[in-house]
């Protein structure tokens, strides 16, 4: 017999809702999600260093342009909540060190959707033939990723004074952090 759950609120549906979401490689369907997603992480202007928005064919393009992109997606509905990008990190003989950047919908932050996206693009980066990750620019009050990153095993290698930019002109330190895969 099957229980019957009582659903109080938007938030606690959204919680049964994301119970269910997989991360799998992206498809080309996806992409106008990915790029509402990804542009409203680029429009808050204080964790990506991106600036220009992505349209459907400069999305199209950067997207095809990853070595792997995933997202965190309801197999039910086909519902986006969040995404990654794996790519190089560098060249020749650096070339074996990955980079990657993560976006959760708004809506869907704090429901451990970037965390199942960095597991699964940590798992991506070793089969891709990567032995480390680094992330160059981690702005220092993203707290929440920090401590995500540090939780799975990245190790902080110190702070750039002022090096982002917000959308509001103030300058904030970043934190690069890096992680072995082999």
């Amino acid at each position: 017999m099957k229980k019957e759950m009582r659903i109080e609120g938007r938030e606690e549906m959204q919680k049964v809702k994301l119970m269910e979401v997989i991360i799998r490689p992206y498809k080309e369907k996806d992409l106008p999600q990915m790029i509402n997603i990804w542009n409203e992480v680029v429009e808050e202007g204080i964790a990506f260093p991106q600036e220009e928005l992505l349209d459907s064919q400069t999305g199209k393009g950067f997207f095809a342009s990853q070595t792997h992109n995933a997202v965190a997606a309801a197999p039910s509905t086909g519902e986006i909540y969040g995404l990654y990008i794996l790519h190089p990190n560098n060249i020749g003989r650096c070339g074996h060190i990955c980079n990657a950047s993560f976006a959760v919908k708004s809506s869907a932050r704090g429901l451990h959707i970037g965390e199942k996206l960095v597991s699964d693009c940590i798992a991506q980066g070793k089969r891709q033939g990567f032995q480390i990750m680094q992330f160059n620019a981690v702005v220092a009050t993203n707290l929440h990723a920090r401590h995500l990153y540090e939780h799975l095993g990245f190790n902080q290698l110190g702070i750039i004074s002022k090096g982002f930019r917000k959308k509001d002109g103030q300058y904030e330190d970043i934190c690069p952090y890096y992680r072995r895969l082999t």
